[in-house]
């Protein structure tokens, strides 16, 4: 087992195109920390330099407090997960995940290569597929065995660059379930890429979230839901994503208020009290309100939006209703659909009336310059 530290790291290519910033990072022993972000953000630029598999243009990468910049990416002791899996078509389960074993030196015995292939292959449930070749699996079956292949290094680090995106969503949602099932079982430290909130939030001890070769936000799932660091971790996490709205925060006595063009709603909860710790005056915020902090009400108030229905998606447990307010700004609300009564079903259809509030203690206040959570 080992921790991972990354210290300035940068990565520059021939154009003067830079795809990593200073990228500053510590990684626990037997952590599981993921990368995530759109495509294009340096995620799998910065897994790549870990494994030795791009060259570092500055900064450093230690594993197990070692300096690894020179060494070559057999000599880091990390196995790797790709993304196409990269399984030899003309070999079968068995010698595919038994190839990195047979390179190793001093040489393996045959009995130990044996006994460790299969010990992965029973904890990965393809023992039965070990004599087949890889045209005969499907895609998740095939992914296990690219991961069986890195399982048998017994490593100190496992590198995974978005082993789930060639998969289809059920398989992909089995395959999550699979991955923790998996942490339980070999307790090492991982390092996982992906651009997708789901599996990241799922996944992660702490989640890195990047963009444009910078780290945007270092936090635990929790965190990161609940107190975004700026704009756009708030808008990439979370889905449907974060509605916006221009607004003036305001004190009156002790309590907060913001005003938009909707209507005034009061701050309460954790986000009222951090406001007044933090001392915070009148200013202009961009309010940020989650679809599912979002509720429905039968009758105008001074806390409620108008919205004209627009779009009202179905997905089973819960509704996505598109509305457009009465300034002509689009926002979504999700909403349970035990929820709701005949009343509100009613006016479920294009062009219908609903009145839309919030509670205080989920509202999130943002900077309109700086884009910065003024929370944070």
């Amino acid at each position: 087992m080992a921790s991972v530290k990354l210290t300035n790291v940068k990565k520059v290519y021939d154009n003067n195109v830079v795809a990593v910033h200073d990228f500053n990072l510590d990684i626990k022993d037997k952590e599981f920390i993921v990368f995530v972000g759109p495509s294009g953000c340096g995620k799998s630029t910065t897994l790549r330099m870990i494994a030795g598999l791009e060259e570092i243009s500055g900064g450093t990468v230690e594993i197990d407090g070692e300096v690894v910049n020179d060494l070559q990416p057999k000599d880091r002791n990390i196995a790797m997960v790709f993304q196409n899996y990269a399984l030899y078509p003309h070999l079968t389960v068995f010698e595919n995940m038994a190839f990195p074993l047979r390179l190793k030196r001093p040489k393996m015995s045959e009995d130990e290569i044996y006994n460790r292939v299969t010990n992965a292959a029973e904890i990965l449930g393809i023992t039965e597929y070990l004599m087949r070749k890889p045209k005969a699996l499907s895609g998740g079956q095939r992914q296990r065995v690219a991961i069986g292949r890195a399982m048998v290094r017994d490593s100190k680090v496992f590198l995974m660059d978005e082993p789930l995106s060639n998969l289809d969503a059920k398989l992909r949602n089995q395959m999550r379930a699979e991955i923790i099932l998996l942490r339980k079982k070999i307790d090492t430290t991982y390092i996982y890429v992906t651009h997708d909130q789901t599996e990241a939030m799922t996944l992660g001890d702490r989640i890195v979230i990047m963009k444009d070769g910078y780290i945007q936000q270092v936090d635990t799932p929790q965190g990161v839901f609940d107190w975004p660091s700026n704009l756009f971790v708030a808008g990439f996490i979370g889905a449907p994503q974060m509605n916006f709205f221009d607004a003036e925060l305001k004190k009156e006595g002790n309590k907060y208020y913001v005003i938009t063009d909707h209507g005034k709603f009061e701050v309460t909860g954790d986000k009222g009290k951090k406001l007044a710790e933090k001392n915070i005056g009148d200013r202009k915020v961009t309010l940020g309100v989650r679809p599912e902090h979002m509720t429905l009400v039968h009758e105008k108030r001074e806390d409620t939006i108008e919205c004209t229905m627009e779009v009202n998606e179905m997905m089973g447990s819960e509704l996505h209703l598109h509305l457009s307010t009465e300034t002509g700004k689009k926002i979504i609300v999700r909403v349970p659909t035990i929820s709701l009564d005949d009343e509100f079903r009613k006016h479920l259809t294009y062009g219908e009336t609903l009145y839309v509030t919030f509670e205080g203690k989920a509202m999130h206040f943002f900077d309109p310059e700086t884009t910065n959570n003024i929370l944070v």
